[in-house]
């Protein structure tokens, strides 16, 4: 009988609850026709990308964005997949080439790109081309820090990929920080804010973005194994890295899990409670406005992971209700999408 292991239900006390954009159904329709038209991704690649619904996630992570600044998020999201989708089948080298020129079009977002270029670099282009238009000084600074640092991370990532290194849980979190794309995604939040450098980098609140990029690493990492394993790509999960320091199984890794995010949420919730600085006004009201968006991406992140085919395919409902998961073999991988499942922050 094939090996059945449980998910914990790592939310069911999360302050957070589902909450989606209104336009969701036309800037998801408008970005889905944008990626396919640009052909970067091959016909089953194309495939998964519809079907995983990354735009969902944006408007799940986003719901009080307005629509303009939903297809910016939206498009940066799927732009995270498309680079995802070719550094997974690159080497560290290769993705390097492929940073350098995507990074570069931060400085000259007009410049027309060169014929034979990856088109990847001019769906960048297009995206930050549209993002200048619709962010705030502030969070354009940001965002190209995180971007930065999460590309690097990226490279990080192919280079123990192919060295078939697993790290120590430290050290793994370490780079997941930066790999899982979450700080982007949650400068993304402030699109429509002026939030000061000593507001975001406060230490309470720097606290509680770690917390929260924990806590999305640990929920898309057990919900994203059992299609990794299956791949043979799970060097980078935190179930493997703890089944490998700790000795245990699968189920000994999920329980792993459950008690370390109840130590990451109990300490989120007594600094959200009891320790949120205040600065006056305006800057407090935003504030809490971005505060209220880290706690939401935790929630966004889980939700999106039972509501598409990405990690669970069809039975992606019926998994987020029993949290009972059947381990697909490994000698099978014909039959497992070549998408990459390291879903992005969130």
């Amino acid at each position: 009988m094939p090996e059945r292991y449980y998910i914990p239900k790592t939310l069911k006390n999360w302050k957070w609850p589902r909450r989606i954009n209104p336009h969701h159904n036309e800037v998801q329709a408008e970005t889905a026709a944008w990626i396919k038209s640009s052909g970067v991704l091959s016909p089953k690649a194309q495939e998964v990308y519809d079907r995983c619904d990354i735009n969902l996630l944006a408007s799940l992570a986003y719901p009080l964005h307005d629509k303009d600044r939903l297809r910016t998020c939206c498009r940066i999201m799927s732009l995270t997949v498309v680079y995802d989708e070719h550094s997974s089948l690159s080497h560290e080298d290769e993705v390097q080439v492929m940073t350098k020129a995507a990074m570069g079009i931060l400085l000259n977002p007009y410049t027309p790109r060169p014929e034979g270029e990856w088109v990847g670099v001019e769906l960048a282009r297009q995206t930050w081309e549209l993002t200048i238009k619709t962010a705030s000084h502030q969070s354009l600074k940001r965002l190209i820090k995180a971007g930065s640092a999460c590309v690097q991370a990226v490279i990080q990532k192919a280079a123990d990929r192919r060295q078939k290194h697993i790290r120590s849980v430290e050290e793994y979190f370490e780079l997941r920080r930066d790999s899982i794309a979450a700080r982007p995604a949650l400068a993304l939040v402030e699109l429509d804010m002026n939030l000061p450098k000593e507001a975001v980098h406060h230490p309470v609140i720097e606290e509680m973005t770690m917390l929260a990029i924990d806590m999305i690493i640990l929920g898309n990492d057990i919900a994203s194994y059992n299609v990794e394993q299956a791949r043979g790509e799970d060097g980078h999960n935190i179930v493997t890295v703890v089944m490998h320091q700790h000795k245990t199984d699968i189920q000994g890794a999920m329980n792993w899990v459950d008690d370390r995010h109840k130590e990451l949420e109990a300490k989120f919730m007594d600094l959200y409670e009891n320790k949120i600085p205040k600065f006056g006004e305006p800057v407090d009201t935003e504030l809490a406005r971005y505060v209220d968006g880290i706690g939401n991406s935790v929630r966004a992140n889980d939700q999106w992971s039972f509501e598409t085919e990405r990690y669970f395919g069809k039975e992606a409902h019926e998994v987020g209700r029993t949290r009972w998961v059947t381990l697909l073999p490994k000698e099978q991988p014909e039959s497992i999408d070549t998408m990459l499942v390291d879903g992005p922050s969130s």
